[in-house]
């Protein structure tokens, strides 16, 4: 380009992913993160049913760990130029083998037991990393589309790495 191009724009991508929220939580904050939660993926270029189903698949994951992770967690939000990825860690006593691998959907009538099955599906990728120490879940969705656009679930990913 010389003086006498006219300037053109440029889009500059970022290398390192953006991050959006990295706070602990607990059973007194799930709403007001919940919202949080919502504004940065609206900020991001979600809107309509694909914005509604990844506000309510970490709003499960908060849910679940405040109920059956010891009552707090820590909840990282971040995204890059195609997707929007969040992680939920508690220091629970872990998922149960038999709970975690079953892909089968909950009988209509029983009170708990949704949260990763419901995850899993409103999102493009679900990962989990649970032991007596604790679980992460890993989730993410394209800034493009809706669930179903992604690779599917790894349960062996290991999601409990920082990821920087």
């Amino acid at each position: 380009m010389t003086d006498a191009d006219p300037s053109s724009s440029r889009t500059v991508v970022p290398i390192d992913p953006m991050d959006l929220l990295n706070e602990t939580f607990d059973r007194g904050q799930v709403t007001d993160l919940r919202h949080r939660v919502a504004s940065c993926a609206t900020s991001a270029g979600m809107t309509g049913q694909q914005l509604d189903d990844f506000v309510l698949a970490v709003n499960e994951l908060i849910t679940n760990a405040v109920r059956h992770g010891g009552g707090r967690g820590r909840l990282q939000m971040w995204r890059d130029t195609r997707s929007m990825f969040c992680e939920v860690s508690d220091n629970g006593q872990g998922i149960g083998s038999d709970q975690l691998h079953s892909r089968e959907r909950p009988a209509p009538n029983t009170a708990g037991g949704w949260g990763l099955w419901l995850t899993e599906r409103l999102t493009d990728t679900m990962a989990v990393a649970t032991g007596p120490d604790g679980t992460t879940v890993r989730v993410s969705l394209s800034l493009s589309g809706g669930p179903g656009t992604g690779v599917g679930t790894d349960v062996d990913d290991p999601v409990g790495q920082q990821r920087r």
